[in-house]
């Protein structure tokens, strides 16, 4: 079972209240996310709140949004944000992503987006809807982020590899484009599983990346070690 809770070196993530627990895909895409010069943030399906709070802690002068569908989840976030260092810039609004029209527009979205496409649904409906794209699917998410990007803004998520093409593909079609691509693996040799990408408005040549975050079991690596240092209390 899954603690109630995950402490963080400058930050405590309860998380009770949540489908989807604190997890590696979080925690990379919270610290990989490029946020140079982003003054508005925008985390799409923000759980926890952890990206948010990630970002808050990254980005001293970033104003943060995490927008979340499930009244439990947001309530959380609400509550770990207020907790944090960084209340006071952070703002948790639990609404459908799709039905969200801010009147700004933001430098850098990010989002850790359910992905389970047509798989067995878990019998719990909350946390089948936090893992299953069927609420919010992927050319839905990106059409709707597209839109709220400013012109020089970034996009960016963690996703599985199988389903990398698809996202890259659907993507174009809303008008985004490949910038950064890092595929994750959890030791030298092993086959990705995750890829973290960057879209952007601009058709830019992608720059491609890999990353190790195992030396061995339980030993992170000098890269994953630097990319983390900052927020697990073990590093």
């Amino acid at each position: 079972m899954a603690n109630n809770f995950f402490r963080f070196k400058q930050f405590v993530i309860n998380q009770e209240n949540c489908a989807m627990k604190v997890g590696t895909d979080g925690c990379l895409l919270g610290a990989w996310a490029n946020l140079e010069a982003s003054h508005m943030i925008l985390d799409i399906g923000c759980g926890s709140g952890l990206i948010a709070i990630m970002a808050a802690q990254r980005c001293p002068s970033a104003t943060i949004t995490g927008v979340e569908i499930e009244e439990g989840a947001s309530q959380q976030a609400r509550e770990n944000a207020e907790a944090s260092p960084w209340s006071n810039r952070i703002e948790i609004i639990n609404s459908d992503f799709l039905s969200y029209f801010p009147n700004e527009k933001f430098d850098t979205i990010v989002s850790n987006p359910p992905y389970f496409v047509n798989s067995l649904k878990c019998p719990d409906s909350v946390r089948s809807k936090a893992r299953h794209d069927d609420s919010l699917a992927s050319d839905q998410l990106l059409s709707h982020a597209r839109n709220l990007l400013t012109d020089d803004g970034r996009l960016s998520v963690v996703i599985p590899t199988d389903i990398y093409d698809k996202w890259c593909t659907e993507a174009k079609e809303s008008g985004l484009y490949l910038s950064r691509t890092t595929y994750v693996h959890t030791r030298a040799g092993a086959t990705p599983k995750r890829v973290l990408v960057e879209f952007s408005k601009t058709e830019t040549e992608c720059v491609t990346t890999h990353f190790t975050l195992e030396e061995a079991p339980g030993i992170f690596s000098a890269e994953a070690t630097a990319l983390l240092k900052d927020f697990y209390l073990k590093l």
